[in-house]
């Protein structure tokens, strides 16, 4: 996973006069704070692009390398080669994979070296104006790399169905429930080694959410955790959507993980309220 660390960018973004109701400050409020980070992370673009090239380097290696060796896997029916069946899954683990990077590193220096948070909270935004608008850039980061991804898959010949065009949204969902995980996470962490602890969380995830192998290969006693867990829930949906088989478990899919974002953002800017304004 590519990390980078936002360097000091200009303030002028948020330092404009929010005003209106309360949800008109808040959506003005997170657009402003997802400009100053987009603006902030230009002079980084080389440390983002490389990101995009790991899930699809883990594609051509495994899906396809692997692939050769394996036969394939039967969804509802339908036969699935091994490099379509894990593409979905590196799809869904694009997008944690980027919104984990923006919600921990960068989330982390901007709070307790750049003291960006501080000051944007000295202006008329609120916490949950700056926790929601670091969490969209958190899920556009994963959105960009997943869109990149979900390009290679179809000119790879890895979706069989038009129901493929919702799989970029699915993978936004995912940066969402990821990207607010890691940030709550790293509301309390002490210094950076301690975002150890997210890599420490993500990578067996990464390894063991059916992303390259069906979850009737867990014991009995596993699988009901694995299937609880939020990078499952994306593989499952991205996968069900790119080889044309959604069902209910997607609907289920899906509000399970707009839920868990919208806890975490709750989360977060409660924690950001009572670090930075206490």
């Amino acid at each position: 996973m590519s990390a980078d660390v936002a360097l000091p960018g200009p303030a002028e973004p948020t330092s404009r006069v929010v005003t209106g109701s309360y949800a008109g400050r808040v959506l003005s409020g997170t657009g402003l704070v997802v400009a100053r980070n987009f603006k902030a992370s230009q002079t980084r673009w080389y440390v983002v692009v490389t990101g995009l090239a790991e899930p699809l380097l883990y594609l051509l290696s495994i899906g396809i390398g692997v692939g050769g060796l394996v036969e394939g896997f039967t969804i509802d029916g339908q036969q699935v080669d091994y490099a379509a069946y894990v593409a979905p899954g590196l799809l869904a683990a694009a997008a944690m994979n980027g919104a984990v990077m923006d919600g921990s590193f960068n989330f982390f220096f901007r709070l307790k070296f750049d003291k960006v948070y501080t000051q944007q909270l000295s202006t008329p935004l609120t916490p949950v104006a700056v926790g929601a608008g670091q969490l969209v850039s958190a899920l556009l980061r994963g959105a960009m790399y997943s869109a990149f991804f979900l390009v290679a898959m179809v000119v790879l010949g890895l979706t069989s169905s038009w129901w493929a065009v919702l799989a970029l949204p699915a993978a936004i969902m995912v940066g969402l429930a990821f990207g607010g995980l890691a940030m709550t996470a790293t509301a309390y962490a002490k210094s950076f080694s301690d975002l150890e602890y997210v890599t420490l969380v993500t990578l067996p995830l990464f390894l063991f959410s059916a992303t390259f192998f069906p979850l009737t290969a867990f014991p009995g006693w596993l699988q009901p955790i694995v299937e609880w867990s939020p990078l499952y829930r994306g593989v499952v949906l991205c996968r069900e959507l790119t080889t044309g088989t959604p069902g209910v478990e997607s609907l289920i899919s899906v509000v399970y993980l707009l839920v868990l974002g919208a806890v975490a953002l709750w989360a977060v800017s409660r924690r950001l309220e009572r670090l930075l304004l206490s």
